[in-house]
This record gives structure tokens, sequence and C-alpha cells, in this order.
């Protein structure tokens, strides 16, 4: 990824970056941006853009009586599900976390990484992905 894509994930690719994740700071590792989208009490579905800055990546969660939608908008990043491959992710990919799931989604080691969020249900946070759990995936993809 060139330092242009970089530049134009970090600063906002459709919608702006937003401001550090401070809430949800405890469930990554490192550091995320969250910008909400819909925030309508009324609707009781979340919607969002995350960004994570390179290598930062969020802890495995379950989303209970829900699911997650995630619609890649820049960079590159990894999505796994508990007993499953990783896969990589870029601009355009789509991932459908069904009710119940384990999964962790985050950046590649060198890319910044965007994804719009739409959430219903209840998460449940996890561990956190190892250091060795990601490092061994950016080792086969390089």
């Amino acid at each position: 990824m060139t330092g242009q894509n970089n530049e134009a994930v970090k600063n906002g690719v459709i919608f702006p970056r937003g401001p550090e994740n401070a809430a949800y700071a405890q469930f990554f590792t490192g550091t995320s941006y969250l910008q909400s989208l819909v925030a309508d009490p009324a609707v009781n579905v979340g919607v969002g853009v995350v960004t994570f800055e390179p290598g930062t990546r969020n802890n495995w969660h379950i989303h209970h009586d829900g699911y997650q939608i995630l619609l890649v908008t820049g960079g590159e990043g990894w999505y796994q599900e508990a007993g499953q491959p990783a896969r990589k992710l870029h601009a355009g990919d789509v991932v459908v976390t069904h009710d119940g799931v384990k999964h962790w989604h985050g950046a590649t080691k060198d890319s910044w990484f965007a994804h719009i969020a739409i959430t219903a249900g209840t998460p449940e946070w996890l561990e956190p992905v190892s250091d060795a759990q990601y490092d061994a995936l950016e080792e086969e993809a390089d």
C-alpha cells in the first residue's frame, strides 16, 4: 500500500475519521478511532466508522442477540472467526458476522484500515489477539 493511500485512510475515506475511540480502548491493541454515523435511540442498530492505525486490532468478541456487518472502506485489514483461517480485507469487502460467532478484526501491520460497522445486539468482549497470533498472520502474508 502506498503512503498516499495510507494518508487517505488515516484522514477519512468517505466519512471523517472521528475522535480516538477512548470508550473502547480497553478492548483494542493499538489505537482506533470511532465516528458514529447513526446513534438514534429509536433505532436498535449502531452504525459507525472504525479506523485502525497500522497494527491495531480489537479483542476477540461475540455479538449476542444480534450481528455485525463490516463494509471495508479503505486500507488493508484482517478478519478472523474462531477456528477459521484469517481473511485479508481490502476496500470493497463485506463481512457478515452472525449472532454468537467469536471473531476479531483489525489493520495489517503496515496499513491503516477503515470499515463501517453495522452492529446489533450486545457485544461480549473477550481476550486480546495475542502478538504471537497476529505476528504469525503477518508472516504468512509476507
